[in-house]
């Protein structure tokens, strides 16, 4: 995913709803506008650290889903039958 596909998911996570856009065809945190004024717009570190939590968390998935593969290949399972239970 580019950056602007991680600026676009993080900020999707952070509330529900079409909440923001961008003022311009570059999406950036400085063209970041925020459509509903219940919302106050989120600063630019909040939005880093988002970005961040959820690069750790696909880093995790994928990391996790190696050692899966991994203790059921230990266990004796071959490439097919886990493919099968996925």
């Amino acid at each position: 995913m580019n950056e602007q596909g991680w600026l676009n998911y993080a900020l999707a996570s952070m509330h529900n709803g079409q909440w923001f856009g961008f003022s311009s065809k570059e999406q950036n945190y400085s063209t970041l506008i925020v459509h509903d004024s219940s919302i106050t717009k989120p600063t630019e570190a909040e939005v880093n650290a988002k970005i961040q939590e959820l690069k750790d968390a696909e880093v995790k998935k994928i990391a996790d889903k190696a050692s899966a593969n991994a203790k059921l290949k230990a266990l004796g399972l071959t490439d097919d039958e886990i493919e099968a239970i996925k």
